[in-house]
């Protein structure tokens, strides 16, 4: 059956998440050993593809909590532009790869190893892969492994592994001891969220679909437009809530809908803007703790339970890519590891780069 693989890796999250939060408590001293407050000025997440949108809500959520600066690059950038990428500040590199073998990331910490500027702390699903051997501290969380091209359980439980180092790293003990709700947490999110995305994603007279989210949020509607387009090969663009008025709702249309990852701390704001969206004629569809289309009632804090957010909009890509009798398990012209051709460079030729 089309789409086999990506139901059921969505389904299985919250299984998923309590596995890897194992892992977690079992390394939180390793974890803790590299806290970047002691001895960094800056923390970079990197990634490709899904993983660098991870990488942009890791960095916005530890910059929040840590209050040390945090940005997010390609791992392209990092390797191929590292004057642009860098300032001159001691370094906690934080690189995320489900396989472990993108070719990018691993030249990126190979690059970043060979100048010497700073440390490395590395996330993978396989503990056979490459970048799982790279890192002063290399968390390898198997329960995220997927057999599906496009990524679902993965990315949220590499995201889960970020934001326990941003937990840790700030010193909140009580939000990492909160971590262990967000298993149950989730089954509850997936059950409200089965029939919602079934009905939307049913919908063909739906054609464009854009996704609004802000602070640690952005990165995560970045990752649900790609999963609707990769699943279903349709029109998708994510974006900050606010800078939807400048200009991009002019796409409005009653074929729009509108998916907003709404916060509780500016849900004021955020909801001003969805309903300028109603206003222009268009659909939407708020995801948030309470008063929402779909509420997530968790008690968590926000910090935490951002990761609630992706079970519904994978599930809403699914539904869409499989009324379109496509293969969500296979997007089109994908593969699940980019590798490229040439041969891996030396430690001197990474040197010379710089």
């Amino acid at each position: 059956m089309n789409g086999e693989f990506t139901r059921q890796e969505i389904l299985s999250q919250p299984e998923s998440w309590a596995a890897a939060l194992t892992v977690l408590t079992r390394a939180r001293r390793d974890i803790l050993s590299l806290a970047p407050t002691r001895r960094y000025r800056q923390v970079i997440f990197t990634g490709c593809g899904s993983t660098y949108y991870l990488a942009l809500a890791a960095a916005a959520l530890t910059q929040e909590l840590t209050g040390l600066p945090g940005r997010a690059l390609p791992a392209s950038e990092l390797w191929l532009y590292p004057r642009a990428s860098y300032v001159d500040e001691p370094t906690l590199l934080v690189a995320v790869s489900r396989s472990g073998e993108t070719t990018e990331t691993l030249r990126a910490c190979q690059a970043f190893r060979a100048q010497q500027r700073g440390e490395l702390v590395t996330l993978s699903c396989y503990p056979q892969a490459h970048l799982a051997t790279m890192g002063a501290l290399n968390l390898v969380l198997p329960s995220g492994q997927e057999q599906s091209v496009a990524q679902t359980r993965a990315f949220s439980t590499l995201y889960l592994g970020t934001v326990a180092l941003a937990t840790l790293w700030a010193g909140r003990d009580d939000l990492f001891a909160a971590l262990e709700r967000l298993p149950d947490a989730g089954r509850k999110v997936i059950e409200q969220a089965l029939p919602l995305a079934a009905d939307l994603g049913r919908d063909l007279s739906i054609d464009r679909f854009y996704w609004l989210g802000s602070g640690p949020r952005y990165g995560l509607a970045a990752e649900l437009s790609l999963k609707m387009k990769e699943m279903s090969l349709t029109h998708s663009e994510p974006f900050h809530f606010l800078e939807f008025r400048h200009g991009p709702k002019s796409m409005v249309t009653p074929s729009a809908l509108v998916i907003g990852l709404r916060s509780t701390v500016n849900g004021q704001h955020e909801m001003a803007v969805l309903e300028d969206v109603r206003a222009l004629g268009g659909r939407v569809l708020a995801l948030a703790e309470a008063n929402a289309d779909l509420a997530f009632q968790s008690g968590l804090d926000e910090a935490i339970r951002n990761l609630l957010y992706l079970p519904p909009g994978q599930l809403l890509a699914l539904e869409r890519a499989l009324t379109r009798k496509l293969d969500p398990d296979h997007p089109n012209h994908l593969e699940a590891v980019v590798q490229l051709k040439e041969v891996m460079p030396t430690d001197e030729d990474m040197i010379a780069l710089e």
